[in-house]
C-alpha cells in the first residue's frame, strides 16, 4: 500500500512541476516582446501573398499601357508600373516568390549545415576536409558567390534557391558544430561510445537533439538573409527572369522611373523591410527564449 501511495505521489509532483513548467514557459512566451511582433508581422505578410491574390481583379501580367505609371488610387491602390500592371497584384504575386525562395534556403541549408557539422564533429577527418571547405567558401562575400553561381547555372527561381544555399550553408554548419563540440564531450557521450553505440545512434539520437536550439535560432536569421539575397540578385538581373514578379526585379524596374513613380520604389521597399524586420525579431526573440542563461535568470527573478 505505501509502495502504491509513493507513486501517486510521485506522479502527482511530476504533474505539477509540467503544469508549472508549462506556466513559466507561456509566461517568458507573452513576455518576449520581440518574437510576438515579429511573428505577428510576418504572419501578415505570409497571409497576404496565399489569399490576397485571390481578391484582386488583375493579374501579374496583365498589361494596360494607357494606365501606366499611374498614381495610386481607387482603381490600383498601389498604382501601376511601367507596362500598366498592377502594383499591389504584383506585390502579392512577389511576396509568394520571395518568401518561397527563402523558406527553401532556410530549409536545404539548415539540413546540409546540420549534416556536415555534426559529422564533422563526431569524425576528425571529416572535420579537416568539411571544416576547410566552408572556410574557403565563407572567404568569398556571399553576394559575389552567388552572383558567380548564377552566371554559372542561369536565371531561375530553382537555380537561386541552389546557390544561396551553397552561400548559406558553412554558416550554419559553423555554428552546428560548435553547439556539437560542447555536446561531444560530455561524459554520458564517452560512455556510450564505450558500451559500443553505433556512431549513428549517438550523432542522431543525443547530439543532433542537442544542437536544434541554436540552427533553429541561425535559420531564422538565414530565412532573412535569403529574402535579401534573392532580392539583390533579382535586382542585379541574376535572380528571378521577368515578367515573373518578385520584390528584387520590382525594385530593379522601378530604378528607371524612380523621379516618376516613387510608389514603385516605396512599397516593394516596404515590403521587403517588414519581412527581413520580422524575421529578425523573430530570431532575436527565438535566441533569447531558448538561451539557457535567458531561463536562469527568469528562474532566478
Amino acid at each position: 500500500m505505501a509502495t502504491v501511495q509513493e507513486k501517486e505521489y510521485v506522479a502527482q509532483i511530476s504533474k505539477k512541476l509540467k503544469k508549472e513548467q508549462r506556466a513559466l514557459g507561456y509566461r517568458r512566451l507573452r513576455s518576449n516582446y520581440g518574437l510576438l511582433i515579429g511573428a505577428t508581422i510576418f504572419a501578415i505578410l505570409v497571409l497576404l501573398a496565399l489569399i490576397g491574390p485571390l481578391f484582386t481583379s488583375y493579374g501579374p501580367y496583365d498589361m494596360k499601357v494607357v494606365d501606366r505609371l499611374t498614381a495610386p488610387g481607387a482603381q490600383h491602390w498601389l498604382g501601376t508600373d511601367e507596362f500598366g500592371r498592377d502594383l499591389l497584384t504584383r506585390l502579392l504575386y512577389g511576396a509568394r516568390v520571395s518568401i518561397s525562395v527563402g523558406l527553401a534556403v532556410a530549409l536545404l541549408s539548415s539540413a546540409l549545415g546540420l549534416i556536415i557539422g555534426v559529422y564533422a564533429t563526431y569524425f576528425k577527418t571529416l572535420d579537416h576536409i568539411l571544416m576547410r571547405i566552408c572556410d574557403g567558401l565563407i572567404a568569398i562575400p556571399g553576394i559575389l558567390l552567388a552572383i558567380a553561381l548564377m552566371a554559372a547555372l542561369g536565371a531561375s527561381a530553382l537555380n537561386v534557391i541552389m546557390a544561396l544555399t551553397i552561400v548559406f550553408t558553412p554558416n550554419i554548419a559553423r555554428v552546428v558544430r560548435s553547439a556539437a563540440l560542447v555536446v561531444r564531450e560530455q561524459t554520458y557521450i564517452e560512455a556510450m561510445h564505450v558500451q559500443g553505440a553505433s556512431a549513428t545512434r549517438i550523432i542522431w539520437q543525443h547530439i543532433v537533439p542537442n544542437t536544434l536550439s541554436p540552427l533553429l535560432v541561425q535559420a531564422t536569421f538565414v530565412f532573412a538573409e535569403a529574402i535579401i539575397s534573392e532580392a539583390a540578385l533579382s535586382f542585379l538581373g541574376a535572380g528571378i527572369p521577368a515578367p515573373e514578379a518578385s520584390w528584387g526585379n520590382i525594385l530593379q524596374a522601378s530604378k528607371l522611373v524612380i523621379y516618376k513613380a516613387w510608389w514603385m520604389v516605396v512599397f516593394p521597399g516596404t515590403a521587403l523591410v517588414l519581412s527581413v524586420l520580422s524575421l529578425n525579431l523573430m530570431g532575436d526573440g527565438l535566441r533569447d527564449l531558448l538561451d539557457p542563461r535567458v531561463k536562469h535568470k527568469s528562474r532566478k527573478s
